[in-house]
């Protein structure tokens, strides 16, 4: 089976959609920035770092320093596939992200999003 190729999809390519996403619907960079660093345990040195090198999503999530046991907690539906029942680790990470991202442009309180 072939890997999807959203692995190799740089990050920094797909990381201001993210962006503008939010600020589509009144959130902020500095909000979908603190997702990520909720999510993967990066500093925000460290993110603007990842960004910069341009590194795929295999990578990114392969280098993030402590992804967060709370991440498991993140349940619904992405373009139509329950989180909880994706199989492969890597596309249930990116699922996670994709959620999180949904959740905060639907105006959802962000500690809410963090699951605190």
């Amino acid at each position: 089976m072939s890997q999807h190729r959203i692995y190799t999809t740089s990050f920094a390519s797909v990381y201001p959609l993210y962006v503008a996403k939010a600020e589509r619907k009144g959130r902020t960079r500095a909000e979908v920035d603190q997702i990520l660093v909720w999510l993967t345990g990066f500093s925000p040195a460290e993110l603007e770092a990842q960004i910069a090198a341009q590194s795929d999503f295999a990578t990114f999530f392969a280098a993030a320093p402590a992804l967060n046991p709370a991440r498991a907690l993140i349940k619904g539906v992405v373009c139509g596939v329950r989180v909880e029942e994706v199989e492969a680790p890597l596309m249930r990470e990116i699922r996670y992200l994709d959620k999180l991202v949904d959740e905060l442009a639907k105006g959802k309180a962000m500690d809410k999003i963090l699951r605190a």
